[in-house]
């Protein structure tokens, strides 16, 4: 099920607090095996207005023809951006990939992550996800 327009989400599964301390303390840690880590990625993105590039920690899903990041705090700046420039790049299992046609939609059910992950992102009450496509001049993941 897609959703209509980015504003439509729901209510934040977390906290701002959250959020927040993830930004200042945990994403500063988590940068360093991001780009390696199983199950995790740098999304490299560019500011909406400032165009200014960034780099992103973030949980990711592979999927056939690309990846899928779970919306734990909704529609963060990074997602905002990815929306907006509808492209991004990211860096996963060290490799750099060019990544295209956000989608987000709502998944109550979470059937398209793996079990364990579905166990966790129900407890917090996360249902919603950015997709997105490998650009096709590079390989599927």
């Amino acid at each position: 099920m897609t959703i209509g327009a980015p504003d439509t989400l729901s209510a934040i599964p977390l906290s701002r607090r959250m959020a927040e301390l993830n930004k200042k303390v945990t994403n500063r840690v988590t940068r360093h095996i991001a780009p390696w880590a199983p199950g995790f990625a740098i999304v490299h993105h560019r500011g909406r207005r400032s165009g200014r590039g960034y780099d992103t920690p973030v949980n990711v899903f592979r999927r056939r023809d690309g990846y899928l990041f779970a919306m734990t705090y909704g529609e963060g700046e990074w997602v905002k951006n990815v929306l907006a420039a509808r492209t991004c790049e990211i860096t996963t299992h060290r490799r750099t990939l060019a990544l295209r046609d956000p989608n987000l939609y709502r998944d109550p059910h979470r059937t398209v992550i793996p079990i364990p992950a579905r166990w966790i992102l129900a407890a917090v009450h996360v249902d919603e996800f950015l997709e997105m496509r490998v650009a096709s001049d590079q390989p599927s993941p």
